[in-house]
């Protein structure tokens, strides 16, 4: 691992490999470690940036709201730091949200954008008062909010076949400090909707969605990509195709970024 210093912040990425440049962004409660499948094959042909997002990981917490810009330039001052003009973006989540963030405020860095379990919209009214629920509720009782948080996250159909892995899961997303998912939840609940990207940006853009995803309803994600060039990859389980659908994403993510000169 290495870090930098930004803003008197201690920024943890890592960077494997040599060619393009592929970004790696994680989700809400996660970290670089949720790359671990597929930094290996990625690294073959391409130079793989991973980062621990602002509070989370091993990366130091910049204030009380993390928004979504706030990410972006973090994630731009390691690019420049790196000599990195261009890359290919994979979010998973909340690192969808910071990719679309950084593709509107450094659209010539961008080479490539995968949306993993993620979407270009904002928050509805009802999904900012639950991002509100969620901050009482972490303040309350962190264990438990982190847990519970986690388990959602998957399919019901996968909660008891992947349980150990769940559990590991749950012992990463703990290592999150009570200030960086605060900050990440009042991020999260203002950022702006994006959509415009997906109709308009030059580059090849790819969605893959879960079928049975508590976190982002199927049906209503799927109109956002409506008369736009973006492929759409779906997938029959829950918000963690990482690890619910790992060998088909791994061939999924592959394709694209060998379509991608």
């Amino acid at each position: 691992m290495k870090s930098f210093l930004y803003k008197n912040t201690k920024i943890n990425y890592s960077d494997i490999g040599k060619g393009t440049a592929v970004v790696l962004l994680h989700g809400f409660l996660e970290n670089l470690s949720m790359w671990e499948a597929f930094i290996p094959e990625f690294s073959k042909k391409h130079r793989v940036i991973a980062l621990d997002l602002l509070g989370h990981g091993a990366s130091e917490s910049l204030g009380y709201i993390h928004t979504m810009e706030d990410q972006a330039d973090m994630v731009h001052y390691v690019l420049h730091e790196l000599k990195i003009r261009k890359a290919i973006f994979i979010g998973h989540s909340m690192g969808g949200y910071v990719a679309l963030a950084f593709a509107e405020l450094y659209p010539e860095y961008m080479k490539g954008l995968v949306l993993l379990n993620s979407t270009s919209r904002a928050d509805s009214e009802e999904r900012k008062i639950n991002r509100d629920r969620a901050i009482m509720a972490v303040k309350q009782n962190y264990t438990a909010f982190v847990r519970m948080s986690i388990g959602n996250l998957f399919s019901e159909d996968n909660r008891e076949r992947l349980e150990e892995i769940i559990e590991n899961v749950r012992q990463e997303a703990l290592k999150t400090s009570l200030q960086g998912i605060v900050a990440a939840l009042e991020g999260m609940k203002i950022r702006k909707d994006r959509e415009v990207i997906l109709h308009f940006a030059p580059y090849p853009m790819l969605l893959i969605l879960g079928k049975k995803d508590g976190v982002l309803n199927y049906e209503d994600n799927l109109d956002q990509i409506e008369n736009t060039k973006v492929d759409l990859v779906t997938f029959p389980d829950g918000h963690m195709s990482h690890i619910e659908n790992q060998d088909e994403l791994k061939i999924v993510l592959m394709a694209f970024l060998k379509k991608i000169k």
